[in-house]
């Protein structure tokens, strides 16, 4: 018998402009012990199949047409009352922000009795029995004394753990998880996604695995449904989806997939649809007037940096604890080099970032730029060096001001250092959003008005505006779809290549990582453990921690049986 089927949903939206249309004729089935992958861009339409299924349509949404049923049971046009008997009973939710479906005030006992005592007739004890039991099916070391914890206490993955457990309370046939490993270290989303595949296999779990990963839908899914603007355009098993799609969109779609086997020249965009303008770099090239870097010296060289963080105040120096992020990291990048730095969260690789930026002081050793100490004791960074390096955030939503006019935004670092002003700063704006596509009108509007790939694209102009040689590229890419991802990381590539600029990569996308840099440096515990040419790291890793970083990457090109 089929666990979940879903016939011709319609999701509407209406509102003064007319009606939106989220989802239009989706059909859908999930198997009992199944693992089905729901792939597409952002404004495809998964999360809101995930949320009509859950009953979570936002007023004054609605589904206007089609069936969703649960084995034989039809759950759509349920009113509330019913919705919220089946939620969290016979269907559960994991989220992407693990951090925002836990509530902080309460320690995660009282998180996982409540749910339980809510779903299951239990006592008390037999409650906090079933709460222990579920963190330690989810593999949450010392979960008895973790039990007393608040969420801010955990790791990201370990949050992400503790909302599975959530979802497992009720022992729900049906588990949709949206985004689940999303900005998860490799070794936490091993993690994660392994759990999820022994739910499916051991308790027969339906699972719907809502992800842009395609190297998780390869790992993981038994089958797969695409969605584009609303619609299905394609559904299959995951092994004929991935390696002999059909439809147009889907070949764009995995032909954007950055593999970790082989490095690419540039990525190819997706070639359906609607597509934004593209990146002009010619427009900017012949007016760059940043100074040509001496090739004999590094541009950058990193000596023995040390950084600590307070761990336990106390008014005596004697009893106070530190714990050291970053613990005597050395390496150079030269002039034109993309020089890459991944590790697991917690491995220091932002506060690297952020010492070598000036956003932080660090404790010991030196940061050199052509041959000049820019953290010399007693000072913040001098001003030139604020010129020539500029840093690209993870987040181009919360690195925006939310207040101001793009064109304000970009402008901005080019008027604090006094480069520009008057009509020639903005001519300067102006050419920048010309050349990451954008367009002139776009200086016009607010950060809000913009999806997330163009707001990374306005970042990357405000970063332009100084004319640096350096750009520091803090997970540029992260939690971006595939398309996105590969617009970014063409114009990046671009960037490099065209305007000679220097710059350091960081993310936990190995694949990523692999088409990006020329050298990477691996980070554990604060250390630098391997550092090498960037085909050698991934073809012959020398440490162990590398080999079993590489071992637990999400492989595009394998798929789940």
């Amino acid at each position: 018998m089929t666990l979940l089927s879903i016939e011709g949903l319609r999701v509407e939206y209406p509102s003064r402009h007319g009606v939106f249309v989220a989802v239009d004729g989706a059909n859908l089935t999930v198997e009992p012990g199944e693992i089905h992958g729901l792939v597409g861009e952002s404004g495809a339409g998964k999360s809101t199949v995930g949320a009509a299924i859950m009953g979570l349509i936002e007023k004054p949404g609605r589904i206007a047409d089609g069936t969703i049923k649960l084995k034989e049971e039809v759950i759509s046009g349920q009113d509330e009352e019913g919705m919220r008997a089946l939620r969290g009973n016979r269907i559960s939710m994991i989220f992407q922000d693990p951090l925002t479906s836990l509530n902080p005030l309460f320690t995660v006992r009282e998180q996982l009795t409540e749910t339980i005592r809510e779903h299951l007739d239990v006592s008390s004890n037999e409650a906090d029995a079933r709460a222990l039991d579920l963190l330690n099916r989810v593999g949450i070391p010392d979960a008895e004394i973790r039990l007393e914890n608040y969420p801010h206490q955990f790791s990201g993955g370990m949050r992400q753990r503790i909302v599975i457990a959530l979802a497992l309370c009720s022992e729900p046939e049906v588990i949709i998880a949206d985004e689940p490993t999303t900005a998860l270290d490799v070794s936490i989303q091993a993690q994660v996604l392994e759990l999820i595949k022994d739910l499916a296999r051991e308790r027969q779990v339906g699972v719907i695995l809502i992800t842009h990963d395609m190297g998780v839908i390869a790992e993981t899914t038994s089958r797969v449904t695409v969605m584009y603007k609303g619609q299905v355009v394609e559904s299959g098993t995951t092994k004929k989806i991935l390696t002999a799609p059909e439809h147009l969109y889907t070949q764009s779609l995995i032909s954007a997939v950055p593999r970790a086997t082989t490095k690419l020249y540039r990525f190819p965009l997706i070639s359906y649809g609607e597509r934004e303008a593209d990146f002009q770099i010619e427009q900017i090239k012949g007016n760059w007037q940043a100074e040509v870097s001496p090739q004999d010296l590094p541009l950058l060289k990193v000596e023995g940096i040390t950084k600590t963080f307070l761990k336990s105040g106390s008014i005596l120096p004697s009893r106070r604890q530190y714990f050291t992020a970053v613990d005597e990291v050395s390496f150079e990048i030269q002039p034109g080099e993309v020089f890459g730095i991944v590790g697991e969260s917690g491995s220091g690789k932002s506060t690297v970032a952020r010492v070598i930026s000036g956003l932080l002081r660090a404790n010991g050793g030196a940061v050199e730029f052509e041959g000049r100490d820019v953290t010399a004791a007693g000072r913040g960074v001098p001003e030139w060096y604020r010129r020539e390096i500029q840093m690209i955030f993870q987040d181009p939503y919360s690195s925006l001001n939310p207040r101001m006019r793009v064109d304000k935004i970009v402008a901005e670092p080019a008027k604090h250092l006094g480069l520009l002003q008057g009509s020639a700063l903005q001519d300067r704006v102006y050419e920048l959003l010309d050349m990451v596509g954008l367009g002139t009108a776009a200086g016009r509007k607010y950060p809000h008005e913009f999806s997330g790939g163009q707001r990374q694209r306005i970042s990357i102009a405000r970063a332009l505006a100084t004319q640096p040689k350096f750009l520091i590229c803090d997970e540029p890419t992260s939690a971006l779809d595939v398309s996105v991802q590969a617009q970014i990381l063409n114009i990046l590539k671009d960037l490099q290549e065209h305007l000679n600029l220097t710059m350091l990569f960081i993310s936990h996308d190995l694949p990523v990582v692999r088409q990006m840099c020329d050298r990477v440096a691996v980070m554990k515990q604060g250390r630098i453990v391997e550092s090498s040419e960037t085909g050698q790291l991934f073809d012959a890793p020398r440490d162990a921690y590398t080999q079993e970083l590489l071992r637990l990457m999400p492989k595009f090109d394998s798929v789940a049986v």
